[in-house]
């Protein structure tokens, strides 16, 4: 197997397996009863809230798209807004499918479209990626400031819902096999920026373009602009989640510390898998079902998991349908970066 299959199996085949294993066990862990709850609150569930949260992920990606213009002004490239937004849901499908490869693929559809270098491009979404990882975190803290105890408590079960005592119990050794894939993967890198004079002087190159990029945001007319479509940005993505729990009866009633608890459940379990695919749910399934735990005891894992798929699903859908519709809307005008 070569050095591309490897690493093609490391980044897409493992996380999607892992995701598929997950998914088994989200309907395993559920008896027959429960089973059955959750296929009833799938059907019952209030659908006029679910439609509201998607058109707020809409909202948000038209606004992500709209800001990506204030960091490619600067370098001295317009772009239309549809061609933007474009190569920012096809970005999204990509993700999907190829962790982390959506980025790239966002910088490759914009070239496509508008002739923008591919590395200048990419250096705005790494300093775009960088401004959402502070948003996040800002979001973490908060959250966990505002129900420290609860944070705990649910991470403790998240911890032993993924048998993270295993390792100790002779389990499989996921922790050095990771270890031990990155450390191949450095050793490979050094070894080309060592002994590949070629690869050595594109990677310089690179960098040089990357950072243009990234403090493009600095040179920005209107950084002010940057920072309400930022938060407008984020403020929706959080509306987006919390409306569903309006679509359920039993969740209706959580508390704004809930939600956001679920909210970075979610976003921890994107990180994990291809597009969220078994952890989104079951993360956002124990959070819900801890905060119904004693209004519903024999209800809670149900209906939590029913929450948890409910959102997953329909953002899930919403990104591949639009994915798919600007894979074959993007116009083609460039060729190559010379002409």
């Amino acid at each position: 197997m070569g050095k591309k299959a490897i690493l093609t199996f490391v980044k897409t085949v493992l996380p999607l397996l892992l995701g598929v294993y997950l998914i088994w066990i989200f309907f395993s862990n559920m008896s027959p009863e429960s089973k059955t709850l959750f296929y009833k609150a799938i059907r019952e569930a209030n659908y006029f809230w679910i439609i509201i949260s998607l058109i707020l992920g809409v909202a948000a990606y038209f606004a992500r798209a709209w800001r990506w213009k204030y960091v490619l002004e600067p370098m001295g490239y317009e772009t239309k807004f549809s061609n933007r937004y474009h190569a920012v849901m096809i970005g999204y499908l990509i993700n999907m499918t190829i962790p982390r490869a959506g980025e790239a693929s966002r910088s490759a559809m914009l070239y496509r479209s508008d002739g923008v270098p591919f590395a200048k491009s990419f250096g705005t979404i790494i300093a775009e990626r960088a401004v959402d990882f502070v948003m996040l975190c800002a979001i973490a803290f908060l959250t966990a400031f505002l129900a420290y105890d609860d944070f705990l408590e649910i991470k403790k079960q998240i911890i032993e819902s993924f048998g993270g005592a295993a390792s100790d119990k002779g389990g499989f050794p996921w922790k050095m096999v990771i270890y031990s894939v990155v450390l191949a993967l450095g050793a490979i890198f050094a070894y080309l920026v060592l002994f590949k004079p070629q690869f050595r002087t594109k990677l310089i190159n690179f960098i040089k373009e990357v950072i243009a990029g990234v403090f493009s945001i600095f040179k920005s007319k209107s950084p002010l602009g940057y920072i309400v479509y930022t938060l407008f940005i984020w403020g929706a993505y959080v509306a987006m989640f919390a409306l569903p729990f309006q679509s359920l009866e039993q969740t209706s009633g959580i508390h704004i510390q809930g939600i956001m608890l679920g909210f970075i459940a979610g976003a921890l379990g994107i990180t994990f898998t291809n597009g969220g695919i078994g952890t989104y749910p079951l993360l956002v399934g124990l959070v819900v079902a801890f905060y119904i735990g004693d209004d519903y005891p024999d209800d809670a894992q149900a209906i939590g998991n029913a929450l948890g798929m409910l959102i997953w699903v329909s953002q899930t859908l919403l990104m591949i349908l639009l994915g798919l519709i600007s894979l074959f809307l993007l116009p083609k005008n460039y060729q190559t970066e010379d002409e």
